[in-house]
């Protein structure tokens, strides 16, 4: 390994010369806290910025063993530290000047929500932190001067303020790490109480704006009914209480803009740890829970559907059932069923964005339509068998049809974000709305078998490399999907993804099953149960194939991770 001294003689080399030669930077370097990794140098002042890397030794960075001896801490810590760092390299970014992205520095930008990310990785071995530099040039020639700046004056600082234990305020990454701990704690205190979410009284469940995931700053505390309010002593802060929804079947109904969408999509969230002073941070669901919605013109492949839906006019079979251009009904149907394969223990829905005629059927449609031809068995009629036999709860928000309430087990009224649980007072009003006693077809369990197709690379056939496979690339088209190939993969309704560098790993992740899993043998859920084990013993770099992970990519769920493969055209 090279000296940082010798960074700086080859910087005095390059100086003033052809931007290209920046590539003779590519390398280890010691500095007297950590090594300094230039894995990947930019071709131009204009493209994507020069991936760089820093590893700390444990002994160095001096972090109590206790802060990352299990996974839950780990990412925590991690997390943190990435955001340490992106505060210290804020001050310097773009100091430098120069052409282009020249004096860029740039790392992972961390909401709200906690992930696991490759901007920071933790190991027995130490820390490794991975971000993005612009290296500087004046038009296309190298201004070396400026980049040693930056390795040599701004770096060093930001590494000692943001990854030195003993340079951070301790108090604080302490209440972080036990915050993680207590949330980790009620997770898995959800199972052994028969609950599949909890909202602890004083949480602050609305958002700042559609476009922001911060707390409204001047809103309503939530405060728990009685009757489902659940106290649970946490290992740290002590005795907390607040609502706890029990499993089975729960409907949130409420007038318009009394709060019930609000409350769904911090449930929604709630499958991730949140930041300290979120306001959502003991907002707890089963981590499996996944929302579930109507997605026109979705692709589905060899999914069976017939739990939902049977005798097509078209005869066409729904226990194998594809199509290029889905209804609503038929896209929410495969939906469900490929959340059941993906291991779901909760489906969490909304109405409003929901197929209507997938959810329910009024007794005037079912006296005008009569049952034999009518191929939609709705979900109204599935959501009991899917929680006795299935073991699956459902949440559901209802706003217009009253059926809901003769299935479920809990109702909960938003009334001015207020909850109220009046089960028993609709219990006692349903004698007076019958419903007609339609019996659905007999439950059993989904067989799909998709089969991801082997594709012959395609050859180039001019160029420097003619003759030679052409490289699946990857456009990510922020979190709303990417493009693999020429095939864009839209996940813009996978509405539990919430970061684009979870968009950006799922692209690796899809891109790695076709080069690498496919064989016209393995089934879709046979290639991502291969990945699983991959992404727990070695986390997302086993996607570098030997080479670098950079910065830039955030571990999806499982969930959508089958989201994504089911999207996949192939």
């Amino acid at each position: 390994m090279q000296h940082s001294t010798d960074l700086q003689n080859l910087l005095h080399s390059v100086h003033r010369k052809s931007y290209p030669a920046y590539k003779s930077l590519k390398g280890s370097y010691q500095f007297d806290n950590y090594i300094l990794s230039i894995d990947h140098v930019q071709g131009d002042p204009f493209a994507s910025p020069s991936h760089i890397s820093v590893r700390i030794s444990h002994k160095t960075a001096g972090f109590p063993r206790e802060y990352y001896s299990d996974h839950v801490t780990r990412i925590t810590l991690s997390d943190y530290l990435t955001r340490q760092f992106e505060k210290q390299v804020s001050h310097y970014t773009f100091r430098a000047k120069g052409s282009g992205k020249s004096g860029l520095i740039s790392v992972s930008h961390c909401g709200q929500e906690i992930l696991e990310r490759t901007a920071c990785e933790i190991t027995e071995k130490g820390i490794t932190a991975r971000f993005f530099i612009g290296f500087p040039a004046n038009g296309r020639t190298i201004n070396a001067t400026e980049l040693e700046k930056i390795l040599f004056d701004f770096l060093p600082v930001c590494v000692q303020k943001a990854f030195l234990y003993r340079n951070i305020n301790h108090k604080e990454l302490e209440q972080t790490i036990f915050l993680a701990e207590e949330q980790t704690y009620i997770r898995s205190q959800l199972a052994k109480r028969n609950l599949v979410a909890f909202v602890a009284d004083g949480s602050i469940l609305p958002r700042e704006s559609g476009i922001s995931s911060r707390p409204m700053k001047v809103s309503i505390p939530f405060t728990s009914p009685e009757s489902l309010r659940v106290t649970m002593d946490l290992p740290h802060k002590g005795k907390i209480s607040g609502m706890g929804i029990p499993e089975g079947i729960t409907l949130i109904v409420g007038g318009g803009y009394h709060g019930k969408s609000t409350l769904l999509n911090a449930l929604e969230l709630g499958v991730y740890n949140h930041i300290s002073g979120d306001g959502r941070e003991y907002v707890i669901t089963d981590e499996t829970a996944l929302k579930l919605r109507s997605e026109d013109g979705r692709f589905i492949k060899d999914v069976d559907i017939s739990l939902f839906i049977n005798d097509l006019p078209n005869k066409k079979d729904t226990r194998c059932f594809s199509t290029e251009d889905a209804s609503g009904s038929t896209s929410q149907a495969a939906g469900i069923v490929e959340g059941m394969e993906a291991g779901s223990r909760v489906f969490l829905l909304d109405e409003d964005t929901s197929a209507t005629n997938f959810m329910v059927r009024d007794t005037f449609m079912q006296e005008v339509i009569s049952r034999e031809k009518e191929p939609i068995t709705p979900f109204l009629e599935r959501a009991e068998d899917l929680y006795k036999k299935a073991g699956i709860s459902t949440i559901l928000v209802a706003g217009s049809s009253g059926a809901f309430f003769h299935i479920a087990d809990t109702i909960i009224q938003m009334d001015s974000y207020h909850p109220v649980d009046i089960s028993e007072k609709v219990r006692a009003l349903c004698g007076k709305y019958p419903l007609n006693p339609v019996k659905a077809s007999a439950f059993a369990f989904p067989t799909s078998h998709r089969i991801m197709k082997k594709q012959a690379p395609f050859i180039r056939s001019h160029g420097r490399n003619a003759g030679r496979p052409e490289q699946l690339k990857i456009k990510v088209h922020g979190k709303d999907g990417f493009l693999i190939g020429k095939q864009d993969v839209d996940l813009r309704y996978v509405e539990q993804l919430i970061d684009p560098e979870q968009t950006a790993a799922l692209g690796l992740l899809l891109k790695y099953a076709i080069e690498k899993l496919t064989d016209d043998r393995r089934t879709v859920a046979d290639i991502i149960k291969v990945l699983s084990g991959q992404l727990e013993q070695n986390g997302l770099s086993f996607l570098s194939g030997g080479s670098y992970i950079s910065c830039g990519y955030a571990m999806p769920r499982l969930q959508e991770i089958y989201s994504c493969f089911n999207r996949y055209r192939r």
